[in-house]
């Protein structure tokens, strides 16, 4: 059963790559969805989370190498994502998950008018409706899942581009597939997710946005204490947007990160995932800011 449940999640992973190698997303926040196993289930009943995740995009890149700030009107994107979400598994095969981001973001850049400029905007994003499946096994270890993202994120603040708005004005269909194992002490994982742009809107559509993880945990090293350290490497790959408002040869981009972390099982149910992002290889299309660290923090409880 363990074979069966590996080939079908390869098969899964490679039918996402397939799909989302032709486009790309400019945001970058698509990484937060994989590196740890806060998202994987195990267990039937609902589950209330609350995500918060950090970007300070302040270096401005080219290829595989920083370069100068002047070669970009972008100076600063500062960005807190604060996510609320919930899962529900009926039993243990199927389930649902909604999730409703709000973004904190600064922008600092060079304006039309060619004067520094800076931006504050403050809203929800975009909700994710997902529908997941865990039934190929008794432990359920092995997890697809399927769904939207939804529109409802701004899309008209006047001083930001249409890749650093809050929202892309699309709807977007999203795949993610899991693994996990888990072996005396310690356990692995691997996880894959794609978001692909299903139109156009105003001339402009996101890219499809492809991430991937691969991990492993440590759970006796601090067991009386309820921690488990673990590590990932982290794949995030976008290609370019599209559309006469969109700005192609400035978007899309491969990276690689290391991500170390922690796994905390707090009492009464009560679960806290840290993890940040270190990254090994960055090979950027043009000309775009990028954040030298990832921050993401998760607080879970299943009831």
């Amino acid at each position: 059963m363990r074979n069966i449940n590996a080939r079908i999640l390869l098969l899964f992973i490679q039918l996402i790559l397939a799909a989302s190698a032709a486009e790309a997303c400019a945001c970058g926040c698509g990484v937060f969805q994989v590196g740890t196993r806060w998202m994987m289930v195990t267990s039937p009943g609902p589950r209330l989370f609350l995500q918060y995740a950090y970007l300070d995009q302040s270096q401005n890149w080219s290829n595989t190498g920083q370069v100068s700030p002047d070669l970009n009107d972008d100076r600063l994107i500062r960005t807190s994502f604060f996510t609320l979400g919930g899962q529900y598994m009926f039993d243990r095969s199927w389930g649902v998950m909604a999730s409703v981001p709000v973004w904190d973001r600064i922008w600092q850049g060079i304006g039309d008018d060619g004067t520094s400029t800076s931006v504050r905007h403050q809203a929800v994003g975009d909700v994710k409706l997902m529908g997941m499946y865990t039934g190929f096994s008794e432990d359920m270890s092995t997890g697809i899942m399927a769904g939207l993202k939804l529109p409802t994120g701004p899309i008209a603040q006047t001083v930001l581009d249409r890749d650093t708005q809050i929202g892309t004005g699309t709807t977007d269909a999203l795949f993610t597939a899991y693994q996990m194992g888990q072996e005396t002490g310690w356990g692995w994982f691997v996880q894959g997710s794609a978001d692909l742009p299903l139109y156009e809107r105003d001339g402009y559509r996101p890219g499809a946005d492809f991430n991937c993880a691969a991990g492993i945990h440590f759970d006796n090293l601090f067991p009386s204490a309820g921690i488990a350290p673990l590590a990932s490497l982290i794949g995030s790959f976008r290609g370019s947007d599209s559309g006469p408002a969109a700005d192609p040869a400035n978007t899309g981009y491969s990276r690689i990160f290391f991500s170390p972390g922690v796994e905390m099982n707090l009492q009464n149910g009560f679960r806290l995932d840290a993890e940040v992002g270190i990254p090994l290889y960055s090979n950027i299309r043009g000309y775009q800011l990028i954040s030298p660290l990832l921050l993401n923090t998760s607080l879970s409880y299943q009831f």
